[in-house]
């Protein structure tokens, strides 16, 4: 790798892990920019699982000694979603997500408006709906298999979760979706480095980025609280939607 090569993947993860830490959508940075580094689209993917577990696996650091991660409430969903995340990227390798491609920007569009046109979502903790362990069994299976067999959105779907079924505090619930998210990312890597899907050296370059952006972010997010995370979270969000529709057209 060239020397510039280097210091713009080394942005890419740092930046990528700044914005994951606080909203998730880190890969619409990380992702592009090993495709620009001119690896093949599935060698990307799993080199981009790779860095992106160790920018989450700091921000879940920061957000626990914050105290903002209750481990009792969130190690069951954590269990399921690996799991889970595990049997969807196995099954991505034997089918088409084509359907997906066409129906998560929708969805995603949902989500971002909905966020948007409820500025009193997720300020203050409210009654939960689901118990515990159904929302691990809910959450946790269906979120977890979607993390594995597709991702985009996954963290914007877990945090709408958090906050609708759980009745957390949008901070709370961001911490609660690094979790999970770093158990589903931890999940589908296996599966890429069984079937050789990781350029280490690239990896290595975007994890020392990944580490410092984590750190940032969630640092962040942690000072300035739920206004804060609302205003990343629709514009990353939104960033999504455009991207997926525009990867649709093109």
């Amino acid at each position: 790798m060239s020397g510039e090569t280097i210091c713009l993947l080394f942005a890419a993860g740092l930046s990528g892990g700044f914005i994951d830490a606080i909203a998730g959508g880190g890969g619409l940075i990380s992702l592009p920019a090993l495709l620009w580094a001119g690896l093949p689209p599935q060698m990307a993917l799993g080199t981009n699982k790779m860095q992106a577990v160790w920018g989450t696996l700091m921000a879940v650091r920061k957000y626990a000694k914050a105290g903002l991660v209750s481990w009792p409430q969130v190690r069951l969903t954590a269990l399921i979603t690996f799991v889970s995340a595990m049997a969807g990227a196995w099954v991505v390798t034997l089918i088409s997500n084509a359907v997906l491609k066409m129906i998560v920007p929708w969805m995603l569009l949902g989500i971002a408006l909905y966020v948007l046109l409820s500025p009193g979502l997720g300020k203050t903790a409210a009654h939960a709906r689901l118990k515990i362990g159904a929302f691990a069994c809910l959450a946790g299976g269906v979120l977890g298999f979607y993390d594995g067999f597709f991702g985009p959105g996954t963290g914007a779907f877990w945090a709408l979760a958090c906050i609708s079924l759980l009745g957390l505090e949008l901070t709370r619930a961001t911490a609660f979706t690094k979790v999970v998210n770093l158990t589903s990312n931890m999940a589908s890597l296996v599966i890429f480095v069984f079937y050789a899907r990781v350029h280490y050296e690239i990896a290595a370059v975007m994890i020392a980025g990944q580490l410092i952006g984590g750190r940032l972010g969630a640092g962040m997010a942690i000072r300035h609280g739920a206004p804060f995370i609302r205003v990343i979270f629709i514009a990353v969000v939104f960033a999504m939607v455009a991207k997926l529709l525009w990867d649709q057209i093109s």
